[in-house]
């Protein structure tokens, strides 16, 4: 019998890391080559790892919610036959396990030592980004040890002091109805940890998942990071609406793919990018950086009620047929689940469709580092002045609203507005007699 080392596999340049969500297989199961083990999830995207080997998992070396850097061993298969594995040599396996103790040692010590010194009573370990979190917010060494961790080892994420935070503002705000004394030497329990209870009885308390609370602290992080401002303006799509309506079916016939309107719209926000490249940059610290490839973001919501962003990379070298296929591919895996790691990666400039819910305009968040967001309002009918040589009349034109959000750290309103105003100009200009 020979064993296959399951390692987790690359899923993208950009992610380095992930967290394993689920174990669909259990010491002792029967796996099929092919057949999917277990489930992992980075930032934004929930994938499934399967086996390269058909056997039976003996070991599994990482328990639910560890932290696996890409390329380490996750279990352990036994494969019958001469199947060649990567099975390694005890020696070697010795060696291993020192290398990656000493690597923790010295990264902790890194960590240590670039950490404040506010906290050095505790016997817990912080990351660096947990401290200084909690040096901003006044929390206290007591408060800090008494928040259940939830990252490896039970240690206290991101995530976990931000929902603190949000909770202890909360209840900062909401007069207590009954106060008891507390002891001078006791610091305040923390309000997060308490199991929450429904009023009246009839309240129903659910637990956000964990892509909601990913979405929760990045969405509160980005509005405390970046100066929101918001520019809008109108735009009459009365031309591209009838060009739609006269070639999707013909499109579809030749292409295989659906025309909708988002592949339209994106063409002309990554033109205006070209032309209006400051919109094309992100923020680090105090740099600015110029991003040199256009690679817009999707805005989709999934069916459970999430939001993910994946990206069209390169957008503006995409013709309409290109960009159609990207838009459909990227919508249907999102929905799916299928998206990989590398498909939300990247992104330089997002666009997120309002209007499919029938929202006129919005307001929405920046996508961090980026600096701006262009939502696409609903399309109208409307009566709108159209001006002729013959004089002005009154009309019946398709119209919808471009909500521009951008960073007003880096952006003023004069490149704000002018970016989406020229948006506005690529679409109220678009050639009915195009071909597609």
């Amino acid at each position: 019998m020979a064993r296959f080392e399951l390692k987790l596999p690359k899923m993208g340049e950009s992610v380095a890391e992930a967290t394993i969500t689920n174990w669909l297989k259990e010491v002792g199961d029967t796996i099929e080559a092919d057949e999917a083990v277990l489930e992992i999830a980075t930032d934004k995207v929930d994938s499934e790892v399967p086996s390269e080997v058909s056997g039976v998992l003996v070991e599994k070396l990482f328990q639910k919610d560890d932290l696996v850097k890409v390329g380490q061993t996750i279990a352990i298969i036994e494969v019958s036959g001469g199947v060649a594995v990567d099975a390694p040599s005890e020696a070697a396996i010795i060696k291993d396990a020192a290398v990656e103790a000493v690597e923790k040692t010295v990264e902790t010590a890194k960590e240590a030592a670039a950490a404040p010194q506010d906290f050095s009573g505790s016997d817990k370990f912080y990351s660096p980004l947990v401290k200084n979190i909690a040096k901003e917010e006044g929390i206290s060494v007591a408060e800090l040890e008494a928040i259940a961790g939830h990252g490896k080892d039970g240690r206290v994420t991101k995530d976990d002091i931000l929902k603190y935070v949000e909770s202890r503002k909360s209840m900062a705000k909401t007069p207590a109805v009954a106060p008891t004394p507390t002891p001078k030497t006791q610091d305040p329990a923390p309000a997060a940890q308490s199991a929450p209870v429904s009023v009246n009885g009839g309240d129903e308390i659910i637990e956000m998942d964990r892509m909601r609370k990913l979405i929760s602290g990045y969405m509160v992080a980005s509005v405390q990071t970046s100066a929101h401002v918001q520019s809008f303006i109108e735009v009459d799509v009365t031309n591209i609406v009838k060009w739609r309506d006269k070639v999707k079916t013909a499109f579809e016939k030749r292409e295989g793919e659906k025309l909708t309107f988002t592949p339209i719209f994106m063409e002309a926000v990554a033109k205006a990018l070209k032309d209006f490249p400051g919109m094309n940059i992100s923020v680090d610290g105090d740099y600015i950086i110029k991003k040199k490839n256009i690679n817009l973001g999707m805005a989709a919501a999934l069916p459970n009620g999430n939001l993910i962003v994946p990206v069209i990379k390169n957008a503006d070298q995409l013709n309409l047929v290109g960009m159609a296929k990207a838009v459909n591919d990227l919508g249907n895996r999102a929905k799916a689940g299928k998206l990989k790691p590398d498909d939300t990666q990247g992104g330089t400039y997002t666009v997120t469709n309002v209007g499919t819910f029938g929202s006129v305009f919005g307001t929405p968040i920046i996508n961090q580092p980026q600096v701006g967001i262009l939502a696409l309002g609903a399309i109208r009918k409307v009566p709108a002045v159209i001006e002729t040589p013959e004089g002005d009349f009154i009309g019946i034109r398709q119209k919808m609203f471009l909500s521009h959000s951008y960073d007003h750290r880096v952006v003023d309103g004069a490149l704000g507005g002018s970016f989406v105003k020229k948006v506005a100009d690529y679409l109220e200009a678009f050639d009915v007699n195009r071909d597609f």
